[in-house]
């Protein structure tokens, strides 16, 4: 993935962030970016919510197994599963019904990722959200990791804002609107910008 445009535009509208570029080097988002449909994509997201990246990887890895036969279980293995074997690899009830609620809506329609690939960003967040569960944030991971789109900020982020509290010197942790107005520096490469803030988490400063 050459990400050279977006490092020319980002380096040369805003000269703090700028700074962080030269620090963290070349931009690899693709290596995080991610496969499978929206069930698993969703699933996941679902399973890694509110709790720690160890924590929520032994459980999926464990959800994976709920259907041995499959890489993966569909959305309506996970209709048919018993809620109590969906507990017994340590998913919470609210999770469950999440899941379930996610299951049901793609078996009566929700868009695929194809589907997804041909509308804006917030019809998307719009339709997704409608999902128990998929809150605005987790739309926004999928844009970024699944359907590879470059202008995403997610402003409610705690990475992303935290980021911008070090790297632009701030004394407070910033407000959501205090980062859009930032962000409007950084179109229409807001996710490669989103990328390095949450790299400046784990570099040297």
């Amino acid at each position: 993935m050459d990400y050279s445009v977006a490092i020319a535009v980002l380096t040369k509208s805003d000269p703090i962030l700028a700074t962080l570029i030269h620090r963290v080097g070349a931009c690899q988002l693709y290596q995080v970016q991610q496969t499978g449909d929206l069930f698993f994509s969703l699933s996941k997201a679902i399973l890694f919510q509110q709790l720690s990246t160890k924590s929520a990887t032994a459980i999926h890895q464990r959800f994976l197994k709920i259907t041995p036969e499959k890489l993966f279980p569909s959305a309506l293995d996970i209709l048919n599963t018993p809620d109590e074997v969906l507990r017994g690899v340590g998913i919470s009830r609210p999770k469950i019904v999440y899941l379930k609620d996610l299951a049901a809506k793609v078996l009566d329609g929700l868009p695929t990722i194809t589907q997804l690939e041909l509308m804006d960003d917030e019809t998307i967040i719009q339709t997704l959200t409608q999902v128990k569960g998929i809150g605005r944030w987790t739309v926004q991971m999928l844009l970024i990791f699944r359907l590879h789109r470059w202008d995403v900020l997610p402003v409610d982020d705690l990475g992303i804002r935290t980021g911008v509290q070090r790297v632009y010197n701030l004394a407070e942790l910033p407000h959501r609107k205090t980062v859009e107005q930032l962000g409007q520096m950084w179109k229409p490469y807001c996710t490669i910008a989103s990328w390095y803030l949450w790299r400046s988490l784990d570099s040297d400063r």
